[in-house]
């Protein structure tokens, strides 16, 4: 009987495949989409939305906004140079014209949500003289496997070596949220720039600045589309966060929390990776954005897992190779007012 099961799965997954292969694509790289920006409640500044059972209803429609997608294969799926979905639990979103117009009812959304975020992450890395030809090293500089939905708990997580994020579902699907997916974006990159995860430190990190990416890039994004600043950036998740959290603001977590090094440490990697994330928050309001997060990028290369000051000095040191010592000063007095160093 299974090798009967194994035959029937294998001929209709060939017989899908050549369904596919069928299908004629725009030949363009570029599309139109419709998501988030980078989410209902901190793109409305309404606490009061909530996930009824991914129904769309008129509360949501000014957060929908249509943009650009870039990087299409040219297929018409949502395959390209920094992300390509690889799996889903419905249909793979498919268009001859690269127009890709769902809404959050539909499984399609999220994989569109997916590809446009991850390969937003990309082009910023890049902005910042990241890559190929560039003056700073490339990062995470080849597509991301995408599965949308597969992973039946309300969790997402990325793979190491396998360039892949599993998006979970429950609640709030989490590719609903583009600050869940450039969250698990931020742990892509440390395994790309060979960060260690030898410590519980190294771990709370990783969860830091997979916060503070997630907040940065969102930002990025919305000033780059014309949009004002969202009105409560330091709140992470905010949507995602609705269907788990009691009271608002729903965050999933913060980044200006009053937390400091090593009094407020407990042994968990995301309550701990609060402290490493206000710091970040506070470079950014030191320095600006770009250098803030150039310099934060650079000195996370080859980090051997160690602690938290051990990294701080390293980006101080980015920051001076980068902008000068005036710049690093305002680094690293950033990283003392939270006890780092």
């Amino acid at each position: 009987m299974k090798r009967v099961i194994l035959v029937a799965a294998v001929v209709a997954l060939a017989t899908a495949s050549a369904a596919l292969a069928t299908k004629p694509g725009p030949g363009t790289s570029t599309g139109t989409a419709r998501v988030f920006v980078p989410n209902p409640v901190q793109d409305l500044g309404d606490e009061s939305l909530t996930d009824q059972k991914d129904a769309d209803y008129p509360a949501l429609a000014d957060a929908y906004h249509t943009v650009t997608l870039t990087h299409l294969d040219g297929s018409g799926f949502l395959d390209g140079d920094w992300a390509t979905i690889v799996g889903s639990t419905g249909d793979l979103a498919y268009s001859p014209t690269n127009t890709f117009a769902y809404d959050r009812s539909q499984d399609e959304f999220e994989q569109v949500m997916a590809y446009y975020w991850v390969t937003q992450a990309q082009e910023y890395i890049q902005s910042l003289g990241f890559g190929s030809g560039k003056p700073l090293p490339p990062i995470n500089e080849e597509p991301q496997r995408l599965r949308i939905g597969q992973y039946g708990v309300d969790n997402s997580f990325a793979t190491e070596h396998k360039d892949e994020m599993r998006f979970g579902k429950g609640g709030v699907d989490d590719a609903e949220d583009a600050e869940v997916i450039l969250h698990e974006y931020g742990h892509a990159i440390h395994f790309a720039q060979g960060f260690q995860f030898s410590t519980e430190e190294a771990g709370a990190i990783s969860e830091g600045f997979g916060d503070y990416w997630a907040v940065t890039v969102s930002e990025h994004v919305r000033a780059a589309l014309g949009l004002p600043a969202s009105p409560d950036p330091a709140c992470v998740a905010d949507w995602d966060s609705t269907s788990y959290t009691a009271s608002a603001p729903h965050c999933l977590r913060r980044l200006d929390e009053d937390l400091t090094y090593p009094d407020d440490l407990v042994g968990e990697v995301h309550a701990d990776g609060q402290i490493w994330s206000r710091a970040l928050w506070d470079i950014r309001g030191s320095i600006g954005a770009t250098r803030a997060d150039t310099a934060i990028l650079d000195g996370q290369f080859g980090f051997d897992g160690g602690t938290m000051p051990a990294l701080a000095r390293n980006i101080v040191a980015s920051a001076a190779d980068l902008y000068g010592r005036r710049v690093a000063d305002r680094v690293s007095a950033a990283f003392e007012a939270r006890g780092i160093l």
